[in-house]
């Protein structure tokens, strides 16, 4: 049985290029909304190849701990994959949210 790290990486990995999610949507295809925090931490010390910049806040905020500028990068990082945002610096969650599998 995988632990809840390798769930969180395994479907973060399915989350398309262009789409975002968030933790708590994590947390609920988990099976428990209230591990938000908990796939924050695994996103944390995710292995390389995990794709956690398609995570976001549940307003759509962006992460600090993004080397090597924190937000700035988080942002660009999206930005590449063609992921919009609002006037506030938020991605549009309406038109770039994923909901899971």
């Amino acid at each position: 049985m995988k632990n809840t790290f390798e769930q969180v990486y395994e479907i973060v990995k399915t989350i398309p290029l262009g789409y975002v999610t968030t933790y708590g949507q994590i947390a609920r295809l988990l099976g428990n909304p209230r591990l938000s925090r908990i796939v924050g931490c695994a996103l944390h010390t995710a292995p390389e190849g995990v794709p956690c910049h398609r995570v976001v806040n549940r307003f759509g905020g962006l992460c600090d701990a993004f080397e090597p500028m924190g937000k700035e990068t988080h942002r660009v990082l999206l930005e590449m994959e063609g992921i919009e945002f609002l006037p506030d610096g938020n991605v549009d969650l309406e038109h770039f949210m994923w909901y899971g599998l």
